[in-house]
């Protein structure tokens, strides 16, 4: 009876253990980036004070661990617990509590920038308050720590009242994108690689948030009857091991454009990004050997003792990690003196220096990697490969030609958004046409074509003890109220054609121009709703409803015909579309903004109606294969009926012939 109550406290104490060393680390970390870096040595002119410098990391250290206990926990939870156990509830209300000291010290690190960048008398006079709110109303930096509050202050109250699978999935996405404010403040919006560096921050502090929080909550559920702990950590492995990739490549990313110059490596930024990149190494290094050689003998206790000391070494690594990264924030990096004094017009709207013309040899030269999409083009691919190689291995076989589609189509997503239509989109209306063209039709064509939700049902394991993996909540989305709404032919086409036509003649495009948000989802929209268009008229995929083939291709003439139409309205502009961007950029080369827009409008029509037509092609040679197999289908019955049918109704008109006779003999009698 001693040993359960001694049991209780040890686990006790480790839990308390794992949540100190991480405080532990964390403050060491920062306080001695900030003395080598200077991040808190004071302002030659108008000084804050020692609280506020001081004062500033330490509250943005405190909120991104709590960040991460709040996106950690959900992340493990929607794929690693069951909704509605103990367990589950448990994670959401360490998501909750996360969420909560988020929300305060966002509000306090707001606060302290409010105070550091004005400098004002703390005093509860009206003209202070009046003064802190049009910072947090008016000025980008304080609308960016005001939404982050909101965020946190939503999801604080929603993971504490609202548990479901459907509920801790919204939030989960609700959570990553609080850091997104959080991504567009300080040096980031100040360097000439404003894109990268961007979604460089917003990534690796996704990535950061899910593998720490994850690793949170893993201690946390230690000596929980209702956890097998041995299959949540393996679990919990493959997450840590794809956020490590994301932080890996995104800090690598980021740390390219703060540096720009490898002699800055020994300038304290350098140094502190120097001291990250060896934590990162140790933790992947520690990771990896824990991970190959421990888990699979988590049941014995010499194995478990050695994984959880490990733990707690790896936790310590990550605290010291996240301590250099809140001091990294408030240490100004090498390039950005430089990048805060523009020159042309073009460095005023885009942030980056006017590349040169756009010459022949630039479409194979010109490159401007966008870090979101080449990673999300990298996971593509390795998840589409790994499955069919499953496949393989276990006998079963996929199409060759369906996985050189993914390849393919993968690849033009990278040189796409990375590649010299990224690097001039900006610049030329004509060829940011060109990219949405590829976006939205032929990137899509190739997509569909290598059907990979059907790959993914059949190569991901299923799960049978009640929890969700990557297959239950592929089923999910399929079979969800939403996708049967989005995926009908008829909405997908309306979605398509509709949402072209709002982008370019309203403020939407403008958005995507001036906006670096607009810009992504601009990316992501066109490219989801193309991928719907082409999945409702020839995907292998599963969907709840499809057209018969001449709907389908009546569907495709009808948005052929307002695609052409788009085309020519475009082309028949008498004014230039985003005259204050597109003509306002300064270039010497080139064609003049409104003739470039007019080849916009060529591409638009012309070269745009060319995947339309391969898909009209498609259409066409599935409407008759379709027909040949039932054919083929109606001879296979008659084989092996034995013409049963036709021997029937050949039976019938011997019978009615039979008939007839007896009835004209006895006419005739």
């Amino acid at each position: 009876m001693s040993s359960r109550p001694e049991t209780s406290r040890r686990t006790a104490a480790y839990r308390a253990s794992g949540v100190v060393v991480l405080l532990a680390a964390s403050a060491v970390a920062v306080t001695f980036a900030l003395l080598v870096g200077g991040g808190a040595e004071p302002p030659l002119l108008q000084d804050p004070g020692p609280f506020v410098l001081w004062g500033t990391p330490i509250a943005r250290l405190v909120m991104n661990l709590a960040g991460a206990a709040m996106l950690g926990s959900l992340v493990l939870a929607l794929f690693a617990l069951r909704s509605g156990d103990r367990a589950f509830d448990f994670a959401l209300n360490v998501a909750s509590i996360g969420a909560a000291v988020y929300t305060v010290a966002a509000g306090l690190t707001g606060f302290l920038a409010f105070m550091a960048a004005f400098n004002p008398k703390l005093s509860i006079e009206r003209e202070f308050g009046s003064q802190l709110g049009r910072f947090l109303l008016e000025l980008p930096l304080g609308q960016s720590w005001l939404i982050t509050t909101v965020f946190g202050s939503v999801i604080t109250v929603l993971a504490f009242a609202w548990r479901s699978w459907a509920a801790t999935l919204i939030m989960a996405a609700l959570a990553a994108s609080s850091f997104l404010p959080l991504a567009t403040q300080g040096h980031a919006g100040d360097l000439a690689g404003h894109n990268v560096a961007v979604n460089s921050i917003f990534l690796h502090m996704i990535g950061a948030a899910v593998w720490l929080g994850g690793l949170l909550l893993v201690i946390l559920l230690r000596g929980r009857k209702d956890v097998d702990l041995a299959t949540l950590v393996g679990r919990y492995s493959t997450l840590a091991i794809a956020a490590f990739v994301v932080v890996a490549a995104s800090g690598i990313a980021r740390s390219i454009v703060a540096l720009g110059d490898w002699a800055e490596l020994w300038t304290p930024y350098g140094a502190i990004l120097l001291a990250k990149a060896v934590l990162l190494g140790l933790m992947g290094l520690l990771g990896a050997w824990y991970r190959v050689r421990l888990i699979p003998r988590l049941a014995g206790d010499h194995a478990a003792r050695w994984f959880w000391t490990l733990v707690v070494c790896e936790i310590a690594l990550m605290g010291m990690a996240s301590g250099a990264a809140a001091a990294l924030a408030r240490t100004p990096p090498p390039t950005g003196e430089t990048a805060t004094f523009v020159e042309t017009p073009a460095e005023v709207l885009t942030r980056s220096p006017l590349p040169p013309e756009f010459t022949l040899d630039r479409w194979f030269t010109a490159w401007d990697l966008d870090v979101l999409w080449l990673i999300a083009a990298a996971f593509g691919l390795f998840f589409y490969l790994a499955g069919a190689w499953r496949l393989h291995r276990r006998g079963d076989r996929w199409p060759i030609h369906r996985t050189l589609f993914w390849v393919f189509g993968m690849l033009l997503l990278v040189w796409v958004t990375g590649g010299p239509i990224n690097a001039y989109q900006e610049y030329l209306f004509s060829v940011h046409m060109l990219g949405h063209m590829m976006l939205s039709m032929a990137i899509p064509l190739l997509l569909v074509a290598a059907a990979p939700i059907t790959l993914a049902l059949r190569a991901v394991r299923k799960r049978d003890d009640g929890t969700r993996g990557g297959r239950e909540w592929i089923m999910w989305a399929v079979h969800s109220p939403f996708a049967r709404v989005v995926t009908h032919p008829f909405v997908a086409a309306a979605i398509f054609i509709v949402s072209l036509w709002a982008f370019y003649f309203t403020d939407l495009v403008r958005w995507s121009m001036f906006e670096h948000l607009g810009h992504e989802w601009m990316v992501a929209h066109f490219l989801i709703s193309g991928y719907l268009f082409v999945m409702s008229l020839i995907g292998a995929d599963p969907v709840p409803y499809r057209l018969p083939y001449p709907g389908r291709l009546i569907t495709l003439i009808a948005v052929m015909a307002m695609h052409a139409f788009f085309g020519i309205a475009i082309m028949m502009q008498e004014g230039l579309m985003v005259a204050d961007w597109f003509g306002a950029m300064g270039r010497d080369w080139g064609p003049a903004p409104l003739d470039d827009q007019y080849t916009g409008g060529g591409i638009a029509w012309s070269i745009g109606e060319i995947p339309t037509l391969i898909l009209a092609i498609t259409v066409a040679i599935q409407w008759s294969r379709s027909d040949t197999k039932l054919q083929r289908r109606r001879d296979r019955h008659a084989d092996r009926t034995g013409e049963a049918e036709l021997e029937e109704y050949n039976a019938r008109l011997a019978k009615l012939e039979e008939q007839d006779r007896r009835l004209q003999e006895r006419e005739r009698r």
